[in-house]
């Protein structure tokens, strides 16, 4: 679904990625992995037409999107939710769901994307409780459960998930990465760059780790969790 070759990206005269290789199949999730300022969000920037790449390859569905803007991108069916939620803190959970599917507006328009959120809300009690309360005054936890939906409402075919577990209580962090687990469980198309990597690694297929803008290691997400290299590094654990 997605093949990124020989990608880079810079911030004035700093290079953040350096030629990343990286590839995502249909129905995968996928994590990256890697200490701060490795390039992570960076990756996901470049991905989504945040950021625009210096060089390289973005093949998505095997239609070259290196370069295009956010909204282009949107439309091809790549969909980010950005570190720190991102919300429209003065509207309110339900236009905010409305809003995450503009760009990609359903044939039957307004009143389905009305239906489509009114879905979501079913499916996120905590969520229809406060339909009508400001995001900016929700809990964290409840703030990445409503970035992740208004992320769905553009039905993705491929979704970036960035830190999701950022700032939040543990609890909460269980309930978000309980969210993502019953998404990849549906079939949909993941790539995570997560903190908590031991929760990230446990529940994706494949994993790479991002060191300095460069691809360290990658493989099936069971040999990065008895890798060396990935336990000391990024665990906090040694098989020595």
């Amino acid at each position: 679904m997605l093949e990124v070759r020989d990608l880079k990206a810079r911030y004035g005269p700093i290079e953040a990625l350096r030629g990343v290789d990286i590839d995502v199949r249909e129905g995968e999730c996928v994590t990256i992995i890697g200490p701060n300022g490795a390039g992570k969000s960076t990756l996901l920037k470049a991905l989504s037409g945040i950021h625009r790449p210096s060089s390289g390859s973005v093949k998505f569905l095997d239609s070259e999107i290196a370069g295009r803007p956010a909204h282009a991108v949107v439309q091809a069916g790549v969909m980010l939710v950005p570190e720190g939620r991102r919300l429209f803190g003065d509207q309110n959970v339900f236009d905010n769901l409305l809003l995450g599917g503009y760009r990609r507006r359903p044939p039957g328009g307004v009143s389905e994307l009305r239906l489509m959120a009114g879905q979501f809300l079913d499916r996120f009690p905590i969520l229809r409780e406060r339909r009508d309360q400001l995001s900016g005054s929700l809990s964290g936890g409840q703030q990445q459960m409503l970035a992740i939906s208004r992320g769905l409402m553009a039905r993705p075919k491929l979704l970036l998930l960035d830190e999701p577990s950022l700032g939040l209580a543990p609890l909460m962090v269980r309930e978000v990465f309980a969210m993502i687990e019953r998404l990849r469980d549906e079939g949909t198309t993941i790539l995570l760059v997560e903190q908590m990597a031991s929760l990230a690694l446990k529940l994706s297929d494949r994993a790479y780790v991002l060191e300095r803008g460069r691809i360290l290691l990658e493989g099936s997400a069971g040999e990065l969790l008895k890798d060396q290299r990935v336990l000391s590094g990024y665990l906090g654990e040694s098989t020595g």
